[in-house]
């Protein structure tokens, strides 16, 4: 697999609720994160007193976080409404040359930032609200 360009990592969110996926505007850095909570199961008669975890049991989560450059976009009023709402629209992550990870998510976290002598940007953090679909690409 050759070297993938980071601005090709792509945050999307259905601004309608009819599939149709339009790129968060003004991101400049993006981040994806998958996790999933260990269920412990060890007992007296685990071998060599190793740690046992229980296959398929526990949490599992998906963060999204993105920074950029405010623009006021459509995506960005969509956003600002999602979170005052406390909507959980669907989103999609576009992983260049892996795949896109698909399903509703939770804003969490929605800052605005700017300097007197700079440009106004703004961060959000996102986080999994369901069962989340994988397709490769």
């Amino acid at each position: 697999m050759a070297v993938q360009s980071g601005k090709d990592l792509l945050v999307k969110v259905d601004l309608t609720g009819d599939g149709q996926f339009e790129t968060v505007a003004g991101l400049r850095a993006t981040r994806i994160s998958f996790n999933a909570e260990t269920v412990d199961v060890t007992s007296l008669e685990s071998a060599g007193g190793w740690r046992e975890l229980l296959a398929g049991a526990g949490v599992k989560t998906a963060a999204i976080s993105g920074s950029g450059v405010f623009r006021d976009a459509n995506t960005d009023e969509r956003a600002r409404q999602i979170f005052f709402d406390g909507e959980v629209p669907l989103f999609q992550v576009v992983i260049p040359d892996f795949g896109i990870v698909e399903g509703a998510f939770q804003i969490t976290a929605l800052e605005y930032a700017g300097s007197h002598n700079g440009e106004a940007s703004y961060e959000l953090s996102l986080a999994s609200a369901g069962a989340l679909t994988f397709t490769a690409l």
